[in-house]
């Protein structure tokens, strides 16, 4: 059972988190009406240090900061495919999403979603990127809970049977009332806290590694011959070639997927400007020096002799802190972990709710929706999202979570080409995207259930192996360019363009750097 010092800690970290909700009430404009955009994106209202902290908070989640350094622990150098993955993010960001804010400030777009339908004028299309991205969306959501859970049961702050549940719901249930009442504003306070508390205590948890064990160096050759190697250069703990087309495809896939996820996206929408966007953009390698000092983590953890619980490799960190630091500031890490599973979870629970509202309630629903009726719709979907979320923690294994964020990533790079690609020109045909969309669909998730759910697969027998996503990505663009020319020809109109923009790039054209310019 954990100490009373570690217990008062954690405890410190929660209410710390639950009195910033409700300060919320600070930063709600008290003279606007209520509205989704203001609900769902604080009224694009965040300067760049609120966006840099939710942005941030939302992309480098709870489950993140225990899986990698778990795929580190169980696999070795394949986990830190996370490190180049977040960092051709950054570059990504700073284009795409400034690029996209843009013309959704323009013309009110809240989703991905919207900016197809007024790309294409197609509501089929639009209605399965907003799909796509609910579907995706959920699983992550279950993973941010199955997070808080392997944190409170590697310190001994989860009680066997119904208690145990509870507590995590008691976790829970602060920040989904304050998410409730004041939408986008509740997680962006509570990732001020996330970060203050994340950076301090893994600078503490790596001081004490290295103090421990005499350096990297020490911690990297403990890992080998934990894993059978005799030295660092002939471990698991380096690529083979056979390794590197995965890892190579995984982080760029991942990284293309990352930023057409709605909660990513929410986060992005919610800056009040283009030029915000990019300097924020240009500071998240701050958060990518985290994600690989938990990595190293899981290294230390296997030098450590750690000895996670079969099939619970996310536990390796929390066991290592558990046995390293004293219990308050065990209890500070922990809580630290959980705080950061809360904001990526309310952003996603908004997103999700706010693209079912606007791209299927509004849609095909209730055309004539107030946007009072609107808000009231998306907070009782987002509470709802929150429930089922935890149903299905409580319900299933958590591998079943696992596997279903594992095609989930997949899935969602599905809409990429619709998105990305329709920033920068109109010529593939709605329909196209729509036969490409649903062969990459279909492909990858046959080629990960094929491998057993794992994401990493050979396209034929004998082949090197890399992400299914990709793969499916690439038969998705095959489609649509093929496609396209046929249906041309073929005289099946296209639906209009209400976005403004050029239907190919044009050279020498500058979009305008500044919110008033948006």
């Amino acid at each position: 059972m954990a100490g009373a010092a570690m217990t008062t800690t954690f405890l410190a970290v929660i209410g710390g988190a639950s009195l910033l909700a409700v300060t919320v009430r600070r930063l709600h404009p008290s003279d606007r009406l209520p509205s989704l955009e203001g609900w769902a994106l604080a009224d694009r209202g965040l300067g760049a240090g609120w966006t840099w902290l939710l942005l941030g908070g939302t992309v480098y989640t709870a489950y993140t900061f225990t899986a990698v350094p778990g795929l580190a622990y169980g696999n070795g150098a394949s986990a830190f495919f996370a490190v180049p993955y977040t960092v051709i993010v950054c570059p990504l960001a700073f284009v795409l999403l400034s690029r996209l804010w843009e013309v959704a400030r323009r013309h009110g777009y809240i989703t991905a979603a919207d900016f197809v339908r007024g790309r294409y004028g197609s509501p089929p299309l639009a209605l399965v990127v907003a799909l796509t991205g609910i579907l995706a969306t959920m699983p992550y959501l279950a993973l941010q809970l199955l997070g808080i859970r392997a944190v409170l049961t590697a310190g001994g702050l989860y009680p066997p049977g119904a208690a145990g549940d509870l507590a995590m719901v008691a976790v829970f249930a602060g920040l989904a009332v304050a998410t409730y009442r004041h939408g986008l504003r509740a997680p962006t306070v509570i990732s001020a806290l996330k970060a203050v508390a994340v950076f301090v205590s893994l600078t503490a948890v790596c001081w004490l590694v290295l103090d421990r064990f005499g350096g990297p160096g020490a911690v990297f050759d403990g890992a080998a011959r934990a894993l059978g190697g005799t030295d660092t250069a002939h471990s698991p703990l380096v690529l083979t070639p056979g390794q590197q087309p995965a890892y190579a495809t995984l982080a760029l896939g991942s990284a293309l997927a990352l930023l057409m996820y709605p909660h990513v996206l929410t986060a992005g929408f919610a800056a009040d400007g283009t030029r915000t966007l990019r300097k924020v953009s240009a500071g998240l390698p701050a958060w990518t020096a985290l994600l690989a000092l938990f990595g190293f983590l899981g290294i230390a953890a296997l030098a450590a002799g750690v000895r996670a619980p079969a099939g619970g490799a996310e536990a390796a960190v929390p066991m290592l802190v558990d046995r390293l630091m004293p219990g308050p500031l065990a209890g500070l890490v922990f809580g630290s972990i959980v705080v950061g599973a809360l904001v990526p979870a309310a952003v996603m629970s908004i997103a999700a709710a706010t693209s079912f509202v606007r791209n299927v309630y509004v849609e095909y629903v209730h055309p004539t929706a107030t946007p009072k009726r609107q808000v009231r719709v998306a907070k009782a979907v987002s509470l709802t999202a929150k429930l089922g979320a935890v149903a299905f923690v409580f319900g299933l294994r958590d591998q079943d979570a696992i596997n279903l964020q594992l095609l989930g990533g997949v899935w969602i790079l599905q809409v990429f080409p619709a998105v990305a690609v329709g920033l920068y020109t109109r010529w593939l045909h709605p329909r196209a995207l729509l036969a490409g969309w649903a062969v990459g669909m279909a492909a990858g998730t046959y080629l990960v259930v094929r491998e057993g759910f794992s994401s990493i697969v050979p396209l034929v027998a004998g082949s090197p192996e890399i992400y299914a996503g990709v793969a499916a990505l690439v038969l998705n663009l095959a489609v649509a360019v093929a496609a396209t020319p046929v249906l041309a020809r073929l005289g099946v109109p296209r639906g209009p363009d209400a976005t403004d923009l050029p239907s190919r790039p044009r050279a020498g054209r500058r979009p305008p750097t500044g919110a008033n310019n948006a």
